[in-house]
């Protein structure tokens, strides 16, 4: 499966953002996916993983509460809303796939989208 990410942009702290990534490929709908970010000089982190139902979904503690994962599977899609953002969130987001059970592991995950900037201003 071939993804791509947009949505990103410039928000201030406390404002919302919907990241979407859009997946090509006929077995979408029976792959895991996940949202992954990266800030300048630190390692990718997790941010949240669905299954491939959409019936189970797994969040980083930093975002719970704030994120919500979902998807689509009828479109091909899978969505994170970002409420509530502060500046820590500033980071490239990635979604990324797995044709497995999800993980908060990158290493995880064999599909990746290319990634939107996220920034929040204080």
């Amino acid at each position: 499966v071939q993804l791509q990410a947009c949505g990103g942009g410039l928000v201030q702290a406390g404002g919302s953002l919907r990241l979407s990534c859009a997946a090509t490929g006929r077995t979408f709908s029976s792959y895991s996916m996940a949202w992954f970010r990266q800030a300048p000089g630190k390692e990718r982190e997790f941010v949240a993983a669905i299954s491939w139902s959409g019936g189970s979904t797994y969040y980083a503690d930093s975002v719970k509460g704030r994120f919500t994962i979902s998807r689509d599977n009828a479109l091909n899609m899978v969505y994170l809303q970002m409420d509530s953002l502060k500046p820590e969130d500033t980071a490239v987001y990635y979604c990324a796939a797995t044709p497995g059970d999800y993980s908060d592991s990158y290493y995880w995950y064999d599909s990746w989208g290319q990634g939107t900037q996220v920034t929040v201003s204080s």
